[in-house]
């Protein structure tokens, strides 16, 4: 239906190993169409009910998504509902593809009034479901701010501040979606409990480490084994401001999810449509198919950005100087999904731009210092790194000696987190437009 229609590259064309760029997109192009939800829908939908079927999702690929069920489901059966997604998300329709499920869109990664409103209305959407009803949750990455409905006492501003500052805090997802899911009214499970009596098919695309359904998009029609007690010892250990009446509340347990094994759940299925291990797998065999080894270091990668950039680079330099512990050609590819903390700057500093993959890159071309035969590519399957227009960067070799001849040195661009400030005069960002789909971070070395 739709496959990036405003990416700069495409895998028609297979390039050759003399041109390390072209050939890093290709790959990344391979990892992204992998996760397309086109090509993953079909053989998880289940029959049409008795009753109607309700569609309700929220995700960065929630359009996309929505745009699968429309073309696969039966055009005589009942279908409505509605999903949300991030600003320009939406992809192109088809020609000749009915619109039966509303799509709405919203901020990312800081969520606004059109995502309170979209959740309020999907919420709206679950009254007066029967035991003969269908509902089809469709999930995917971003959901967490997307679908946003603070708890009672909460207000979108003073969610919006505790956003603001877990995504500036370095946490990982896991704890940022911890936090999340306790101090919201439809997310942790939620969402399903409203649902009932109907049967609920949650299909989702994965964008966390672990492919946990109920860290996707912060769970919700999924039970939750994280505590109002942990969601307290995280917002402490990163001393997230919150108001007082919500810590009492947290305190008390009465914003407590509901837990695996209740009685909610019972008869709901989860099924995981896409995953980042399989674009990493897809994208190696892609690179084998070119005469080159390929090596998938984990699709579970955590920390900092930098740091993380730091060791591929020390595994690529061992590569490329001794053949440890791979022989060259071959391409290293990861993903999962870093972080990054932001550094405090001085009173009138302009902020840093960029995102996780742009501070990868940062830290990994640092660190590779110009080292000959060594080119990497690291990019967010969503085609957007942060709130940039990038989907991430592109290193090469001569990547530090031509910035020097620009006047830019690497490490103040690191000491204000400015990875596209760096990146964009060099022409190495890459830009794809959003893909309409989104498996997290992608990473891809490849030493000749």
């Amino acid at each position: 239906l739709v496959c990036m229609p405003n990416t700069n590259f495409s895998t028609a064309a297979v390039p050759g190993l003399d041109d390390p760029r072209a050939l890093l997109q290709y790959l990344y192009g391979v990892a992204v169409r992998r996760a397309l939800p086109l090509h993953n829908t079909a053989a998880f939908l289940p029959p049409p009910p008795k009753g109607r079927t309700l569609v309700l999702g929220a995700g960065k690929a929630g359009g996309a998504m929505a745009q699968a069920v429309e073309a696969l489901w039966p055009v005589d059966a009942p279908l409505s509902g509605l999903v949300v997604t991030r600003y320009h998300h939406t992809p192109p329709r088809p020609e000749g593809l009915p619109a039966r499920i509303e799509v709405v869109e919203a901020a990312h990664p800081v969520p606004d009034a059109a995502g309170r409103a979209a959740a309020q209305r999907i919420l709206q959407l679950t009254e007066g479901l029967t035991a003969d009803d269908l509902v089809l949750c469709l999930i995917s990455g971003g959901g967490s701010a997307l679908l946003t409905l603070p708890c009672d006492g909460l207000t979108l501003e003073e969610k919006q501040k505790i956003n603001r500052q877990l995504l500036e805090s370095g946490a990982h997802i896991g704890e940022m979606n911890t936090v999340r899911k306790h101090l919201s009214a439809i997310k942790g499970g939620r969402l399903a409990a409203a649902c009932a009596p109907a049967q609920v098919v949650t299909l989702t695309i994965s964008d966390v480490p672990g492919d946990d359904p109920s860290v996707i998009a912060s769970g919700p029609t999924v039970g939750d084994a994280s505590t109002c007690a942990d969601a307290l010892a995280i917002l402490a250990r990163y001393q997230i401001a919150v108001p007082e009446g919500v810590l009492e509340r947290l305190r008390s347990q009465a914003l407590e999810t509901p837990k695996p094994g209740d009685a909610v759940f019972s008869g709901h299925a989860v099924h995981m449509i896409a995953t980042p291990q399989q674009s990493l797998e897809a994208a190696a065999a892609a690179a084998r198919a070119l005469g080159m080894e390929a090596h998938i270091l984990s699709d579970e990668i955590e920390g900092e950005s930098r740091e993380v950039g730091k060791v591929h680079a020390a595994l690529a330099r061992a590569v490329a100087r001794r053949g440890q512990p791979f022989a060259k050609p071959c391409v290293i590819l990861s993903g999962g999904e870093t972080t990054v903390t932001v550094r405090p700057q001085p009173a009138g500093t302009p902020r840093g731009r960029g995102g996780r993959a742009g501070e990868f890159c940062l830290g990994l071309a640092q660190a590779l210092q110009g080292q000959a035969g060594v080119w990497a590519l690291a990019a967010d399957t969503d085609g957007i790194d942060g709130v940039e227009d990038n989907a991430g960067a592109f290193v090469a070799p001569d990547t530090l000696v031509r910035a020097r001849a620009a006047g830019m040195k690497v490490e103040q661009f690191l000491d204000r987190n400015d990875a596209y400030g760096f990146f964009e005069p060099l022409g190495a960002l890459v830009l794809t437009g959003p893909t309409h789909t989104n498996v997290n971070d992608f990473r891809a070395l490849l030493i000749l």
